[in-house]
């Protein structure tokens, strides 16, 4: 990404002074020229140096600072600033991502061990603490939407990003002190009957510290990897093509932070307590925000466009209006501004397209000329481009649902079972989390470092296989890895009968790591099906909409999560009428999860196939940099957002989007 340095020329006019050369001064001597003999090369040389000549033949002025300090801003032009362009941009790399490891150790520093805490400390049941894991997290996942609108709309992402970072600080310094302070937390339960609850304000006062912490996520998670794929710049060849793999190296981030977690931290948690176990977090979360802040001067910020939903909406109002208009025959008969209209915004201008065809009626020429009754196409096919997304976005629930079950239920089982590595030491159940981050981890660099550069070679796609296709594989690795966890549940419940361990407090003889192959197969799944899914919402959205885009992404977790809540919920109900115990049970080891896994595998199977028919449908936008780039080849003009004083220069917190 290119490094913008801000010359100051009238400090560089101090420097170097200049004043009428003598032309009496024609001999080999230095003459009156002093200062310049003041430099030995020069004074070796005399008139005849090609410098001293140079200046003469211009008629340019005697210069009054040694020769010697313009060498050293030639050194410093030329090869300095060039090395500091790879310094600055490693180090911009390293502030954005270094955030989010630490912020990413902070969140599943709560989220993995969270179920454990509700069960073990609070004293819920089985499926109210599952449920409240998943509902905290659907709302993590939820906010954004809220967070993306103030950053396109108002403040821009920097400052949303640094105002959402002190509330997420603050919801984890209460959250800190609610699990160290014993006021603050009922009293410690031996018995397999709990009579002991913690008070409504003990309870309140947990779960305000989550929300307020779900509440700084929504202003954070939408706009950091959104900032960190704007400091590429698409119309440098090299960028554009880093930028392929930005995403892949940003999710690599977030999983490393969260392998930290689902070790370390749970580990600490388990066996140190959670005061501990959640105030290493909150420091790790105070250090990214410093990280952050520290490489404000070096981020590259874009213009504000307005709200995307006010947009969208005028186009809605506009097409509704008109929908009795005939549409053009022609499509350039449509409102559209002239291209040098949107080059002053450093904007890009859309080409008509075809698809949702009922949306173009916002810009027939008919009627009174107002925002809310006349929109340019461009307006338009933005928003038929954030439309054109929600079926995709629909069929991505499901699987956000199967990827929850790692931190409720999973969990859960493992915590039946034998834990036991050597005579001194029992792995942490949610530490069976980990295993997702390093399969994971491991297929991004497999993915990227090895099959990306052969499959390309066949398939032509920059990318190796299309963001959809490499959504679907991981989709359907979805389906098998339920029925996985569908057999290996059925091993456990039989050791179980085998053992007569049918007691909530008895330990089934069967080690955790029996969970090894569900844990890693959703690691190598996310590699597919996350990866893909951010980088798509985000490709696909328009220039103006990345912050919505991005959203896209969270919003799929978070009704995931609440999805997952519901399934849980309906089928725990449904499964116990007529007297029945029911499928899910505060005992693990009295439960019939294989059954509720199988139920999870059939709506993900389901979900498969509606998957396929609307990524068939799909039509990929063109993409408009392409456009614009051989658009000016034949110009040779630069970009608005190159030139210095644009959006896309690097600012600091007072520019462009600040």
């Amino acid at each position: 990404m290119n490094v913008y340095f801000n010359v100051n020329w009238g400090s560089l006019a101090k420097i170097i002074q200049v004043t009428a050369m003598s032309p009496q001064d024609s001999s080999g001597v230095c003459g009156s020229a002093t200062i310049l003999c003041s430099d030995p090369w020069i004074r070796e040389n005399g008139r005849s140096s090609r410098l001293e000549g140079y200046l003469y033949r211009l008629n340019f002025a005697r210069v009054h600072e040694m020769v010697g300090t313009v060498r050293k801003i030639l050194l410093v032009i030329f090869i300095l600033l060039p090395l500091s362009y790879f310094v600055a941009m490693e180090l911009v790399d390293a502030f954005l991502k270094g955030y989010e490891v630490f912020e990413r150790m902070a969140y599943y520093g709560i989220a993995s061990n969270l179920v454990v805490y509700l069960t073990s400390k609070l004293h819920e049941g089985t499926v109210p603490s599952s449920n409240n894991v998943t509902n905290w997290a659907g709302t993590v996942w939820m906010t954004p939407i809220i967070g993306a609108y103030i950053a396109d709309a108002h403040l821009g992402r920097y400052w949303t990003f640094v105002i959402a970072s002190a509330i997420y600080l603050l919801g984890m310094g209460l959250l800190t002190l609610t699990v160290s302070l014993k006021s603050l937390r009922p009293p410690p339960c031996n018995s397999s009957d709990c009579n002991s609850r913690a008070t409504p304000f003990q309870v309140g006062i947990f779960y305000a510290s989550l929300y307020i912490i779900a509440i700084g996520t929504g202003g954070t998670k939408p706009n950091i990897s959104t900032m960190g794929a704007d400091q590429f710049d698409d119309f440098e060849p090299k960028e554009r093509t880093q930028k392929l793999s930005f995403f892949n190296w940003w999710m690599f981030s977030i999983f490393f932070g969260s392998l930290f977690a689902n070790t370390f931290l749970v580990y600490i948690q388990d066996n140190r307590g959670f005061s501990i176990g959640y105030g290493i977090p909150t420091l790790g979360l105070g250090i990214s925000v410093v990280i952050f802040l520290i490489g404000t001067p070096l981020y590259r910020h874009k213009v504000r466009t307005g709200s995307p939903f006010t947009q969208m909406v005028q186009v809605l109002v506009a097409a509704i209006r008109k929908w009795r208009v005939p549409l053009p025959a022609d499509p350039k008969d449509l409102y559209e501004l002239d291209i040098e209209e949107y080059e002053k915004g450093g904007k890009f201008r859309i080409e008509h397209s075809t698809s949702l065809r009922f949306f173009d009626k916002a810009a027939t020429k008919s009627g009174p000329d107002t925002k809310w009754t006349l929109c340019t196409v461009t307006q338009v096919e933005e928003t038929k481009q954030i439309f054109k997304m929600l079926p995709v976005l629909l069929t991505t629930f499901i699987p956000s649902a199967v990827a929850a079950q790692t931190m409720t239920l999973f969990v859960k089982q493992g915590t039946t079972l034998d834990r036991r590595m050597g005579p001194h030491f029992q792995f942490p159940a949610a530490s069976l989390g980990a295993f997702v981050t390093i399969f994971m981890l491991i297929t991004i660099v497999v993915y990227d470092r090895a099959f990306v550069p052969f499959i390309r070679k066949y398939t032509k796609n920059p990318r190796g296989v299309s963001l959809l296709q490499r959504m679907g594989i991981g989709i359907v690795m979805h389906v098998f890895i339920m029925f996985i966890a569908a057999l290996v549940e059925r091993k456990r419940l039989s050791v179980i009968k085998e053992h007569g361990t049918f007691d909530n407090k008895d330990v089934v003889p069967i080690s955790i790591f029996i969970l090894l192959p569900q844990y890693a197969l959703m690691g190598i799944a996310d590699a597919f099906v996350e990866v893909a899914k951010l980088e798509f919402f985000y490709d696909q959205a328009p220039e103006g909409m990345k912050s919505l885009g991005t959203s896209y992404f969270s919003t799929s977790l978070g009704v995931g999560n609440f999805l997952s809540s519901f399934i849980l919920t309906t089928v725990s109900d449904v499964t116990k009428r007529n007297g029945s115990k029911g499928w899910i049970q505060d005992n693990l080891n009295a439960c019939r999860l294989d059954y509720f896994y199988v139920f999870v595998a059939v709506l993900s199977g389901v979900n498969l196939v509606f998957y396929l028919v609307m990524t068939k449908l799909y039509v990929y936008n063109s993409d408009v940099v392409e456009l614009e780039i051989e658009m000016r080849k034949g110009k040779n003009e630069v970009h608005p957002s190159r030139t210095a004083g644009s959006d896309s220069e690097i600012v600091g917190r007072d520019g462009g989007d600040a």
